[in-house]
């Protein structure tokens, strides 16, 4: 069994990234739209959202009004709490 690409990304440090880009409408330019990119990334560079961003300027008609970026890693040290108690199986 292997390991699917995207795990492989957050052993090797890749965080899920979450982008809202809010961009204006070519035909009317005082309009907002709302686009969201989600994609695995690293903290704190972005080189995968860079890229995008830099395809969308080069390519698309949209231009940018804002870019808000979200990410949270999903695979974490473990986190052990003492009780200060000992339990006994048998």
């Amino acid at each position: 069994m292997k390991a699917s690409p995207e795990f492989r990304k957050q052993l090797e440090g890749y965080s899920l990234t979450t982008a809202e880009i809010l961009y204006r409408m070519p035909d009317h330019p005082a309009i907002l739209q709302s686009y969201i990119w989600q994609e695995y990334d690293i903290f704190p560079d972005f080189p995968a959202l860079k890229k995008f961003l830099e395809f969308w300027t080069r390519t698309l008609e949209g231009p940018l009004f804002r870019v808000t970026v979200g990410h949270c890693k999903l695979i974490k040290p473990a986190e052990l709490k003492a009780l200060g108690a000992e339990f006994r199986l048998h």
